[in-house]
């Protein structure tokens, strides 16, 4: 009988409970105390009731009525505790994990895909269960009436759970199987992991489980990464590695994370069997899976013969799972006789994994998830049941485009068969079976709307695009990119991964707030201090007053890449003029060279959009663009190829850059073997005069640029 059948009338909160609380400060200290200890024993069973026994006995709204006023009372009266259920909502970063022994080696298993290698370890195991110990008091029990526990062999990760006297001690990766990173505080927030266990417990107990996560929620985390325009996890167990493994506690609550266990590694009272240990771990509140079974023989099959039957039949299964596994692993039931095996140094003699053999390029679409690009375009990406191609585990595959969706009628719960370009890019190539619940013909439509920004979406050609600008976030952070890239204004030290920074910190949430950035604010995030501050600001100071043709591109306008914006730039001279034309004379647009008629409407579309022309409008009230030198000062610098890096004293990296490119040089945003010099300001940045030194491309200051350039006549002001 369950604590919500022998304490409902005891405890309050456990059947049909009332969740209109008196307030917190009309409790005396007493009373909050008492409420807090029913709340918790009430909340640890509602946990064992979902996670464990699958049977919750309240709506999800009263339970989360109840941890709130749990949480309130704790904060209230500061009666925190390590092993409260409210120490699932995270806490504090760390600034690092220590490392934990294991209180038992958490080995690997010996595995093989072959039926024939799981009938030799069978054998091996009987010849060293009939060799070992005395045969005369032993007799050949353990072998003769050999059973197996089958379990699937979960692909997640594996850790060790340790409870002192009912109580989450720690939790503590795998590491090198004989001692792990110790991450109890995310552990915590997992909410199939008791804090305090139930019933008649072991004093001591240490129990191996592996987290995962769930297939419906990887998908699902997945595709909301993708849509805010971050790079998607390759599959379920990275996914949980990667969060297991997170710093800050609060990023690991918010990510669906679940967890099943499957051995003792050490109690203070063992069971007699594997069989009976799971048995008892539903009733501490351990969540075991409910795949298990046990191969006796009792069908007049031997055991192992069972064990292989059953990896055929949970092979059949496999796509019908919310969790990854990889095969099955066949344990030996008896524990006297697992000790009697022993183990090598790699891993336990009394166990193996039969494992499955990979998927290999034919695959079910689960889900679609509409990427948006830096010039709006939509891309719709396959979210796939992991598949192994060319020896890579592939969990998404691009649509490229709604007529090409449309031509190959593919459609979610399709099976289909995917490949890569150039062993790179994942496609899908074609449908090899309809979903059952798909008409013939069918095919996935794009939303009406930007999963972003709500924008609509809307065709040209094969083609879709969001109509949000730069006011939808998926464009802002890869237009923010872009902004900061070797295409637009080089702001070394801007790269995507510094860009989701600061964005997700909420520094920045447009581009011109690049030009609002404070120092204060840059040596508080993680992995900043003094030095990378200052040398951003100075990037980003040295881009105020950019090339006409550096900010043109930098922009972002679909189709205007460089090349095209130095032409604009030559035939107009000025920024003003650039957009005037674009707003209202677009038709002047088309007798620049590489502007046709396409080209030109598009330039017209972006800077009518309303909201395009307040983001322009607020970069230029930090930014000067420079009026365009039509100039051709002389080819005095012909064939010199300069690459600058930090601030320098006078003049801007971008009038230092427009000099070399009026005299015949070439003024590049990147060091290569053609480099002929990289000149150094202040606060340079260090990549660029690493690839210096690897190419052997010499590296002056400013005092001997200037010089060099006065030797061929040439004044830099």
């Amino acid at each position: 009988m369950s604590l919500a059948d022998e304490d409902a009338e005891e405890n309050p909160y456990l059947r049909d409970p009332q969740t209109e609380f008196e307030s917190a400060d009309q409790l005396s200290e007493a009373e909050a105390i008492e409420q807090v200890e029913l709340l918790r024993e009430a909340v640890r069973e509602h946990d064992r009731r979902y996670y464990v026994e699958n049977d919750p006995i309240i709506a999800d709204r009263t339970y989360d009525a109840l941890f709130a006023r749990l949480q309130e009372l704790e904060a209230t009266f500061d009666l925190t505790h390590p092993d409260s259920p409210t120490r699932s909502v995270g806490g504090e970063p760390l600034e690092e994990f220590e490392t934990v022994e294991h209180v038992a080696p958490l080995l690997s298993i010996d595995q093989s895909g072959d039926a024939d290698d799981v009938r030799e370890f069978d054998e091996r195991v009987r010849r060293e269960l009939r060799a070992g110990g005395d045969a005369n008091e032993r007799g050949d029990g353990h072998a003769d009436d050999l059973e197996y526990v089958c379990e699937p062999k979960f692909d997640g990760v594996s850790m060790e759970f340790v409870y002192e006297d009912g109580s989450l001690e720690r939790a503590v990766t795998r590491g090198d199987g004989r001692e792990g990173d110790d991450v109890t505080r995310n552990a915590r927030t997992i909410g199939s992991v008791p804090q305090r266990l139930h019933g008649d417990y072991p004093d001591f107990l240490a129990v191996r489980g592996e987290v995962y996560m769930p297939k419906d929620d990887f998908q699902a985390h997945n595709r909301e990464r993708i849509e805010r325009g971050e790079e998607p996890f390759a599959n379920p167990r990275n996914a949980t590695a990667g969060t297991i493994r997170q710093l800050d506690p609060t990023v690991v609550a918010d990510r669906p994370l679940e967890v099943f266990f499957f051995d003792v590694l050490e109690a203070s009272d063992l069971e007699e069997s594997h069989r009976a240990e799971l048995e008892r771990f539903p009733e501490w509140g351990l969540r075991v899976n409910d795949r298990v079974e046990v191969a006796d023989g009792a069908d007049d099959r031997s055991p192992i013969e069972e064990a292989i039957d059953y990896r055929d039949r949970l092979l059949e299964a496999r796509d019908d799972l919310n969790y990854e596994i990889d095969g099955v692993v066949i344990k030996v039931d008896d524990r006297e006789a697992r000790e009697q095996l022993g183990r090598t140094a790699r891993h336990d003699r009394y166990a193996f994994a039969y494992k499955f053999p990979a998927r290999a390029e034919v695959t079910p679409i689960v889900d679609v998830a509409v990427q948006i690009g830096r010039t709006g375009r939509v891309t719709p990406v396959a979210l796939l049941e992991p598949v192994d191609v060319g020896g890579v585990t592939v969990s998404r595959a691009s649509l490229h485009n709604p007529e090409e969706i449309a031509e190959k009628n593919v459609d979610v719960g399709d099976t289909v068969r995917v490949q890569r370009a150039g062993d790179v890019i994942p496609y899908v190539e074609e449908v090899v079976e309809k979903g059952a619940e798909n008409e013939p013909g069918s095919h996935y439509e794009l939303p009406d709307s930007c999963p972003v920004c709500e924008s609509a979406i809307e065709r040209d050609g094969p083609m879709a695009f969001c109509t949000g600008g730069l006011a939808c976030d998926a464009q802002l952070r890869r237009s923010i990119e872009y902004y900061a890239s070797d295409d637009g204004l080089d702001l070394e030290g801007l790269g995507e991964k510094t860009v989701r920074q600061l964005v997700d910190e909420g520094l920045l949430g447009s581009i011109a707030d690049l030009y609002e950035l404070e120092r204060a604010d840059l040596v508080e995030l993680e992995g900043w201090g003094e030095t990378s501050a200052e040398n951003l600001l100075a990037e980003v100071d040295s881009a105020r007053e950019p090339p006409l043709p550096d900010f043109v591109s930098a922009l972002g306008v679909p189709h205007v890449g460089p090349a095209t914006a130095r032409e604009l730039a030559r035939e107009f001279g000025t920024f003003e003029d650039v957009r005037e034309a674009a707003e209202c004379d677009p038709e002047r647009l088309e007798g620049v060279d590489d502007v046709g008629e396409t080209v030109a409407e598009t330039i017209h579309d972006f800077f009518a959009s309303e909201s395009n022309a307040d983001a322009v409008d607020d970069v230029l009230a930090h930014v000067s663009p420079r009026e365009a030198d039509v100039e051709d000062g002389g080819d005095e610098l012909e064939g010199q190829t300069f690459v600058f890096t930090g601030s320098l004293e006078g003049v801007t990296r971008s009038e230092a850059q427009e000099t070399v490119e009026a005299h015949g040089g070439n003024a590049t945003s990147s060091v290569s073997g053609n480099t002929d010099y990289l000149v150094v300001g202040e606060n340079p940045g260090q990549t660029k005069r690493d690839d210096a030194e690897a190419n052997d491309v010499p590296i002056v200051d400013e005092a001997e640029f200037r010089e060099l350039l006065a030797e061929r006549g040439i004044g830099l002001e």
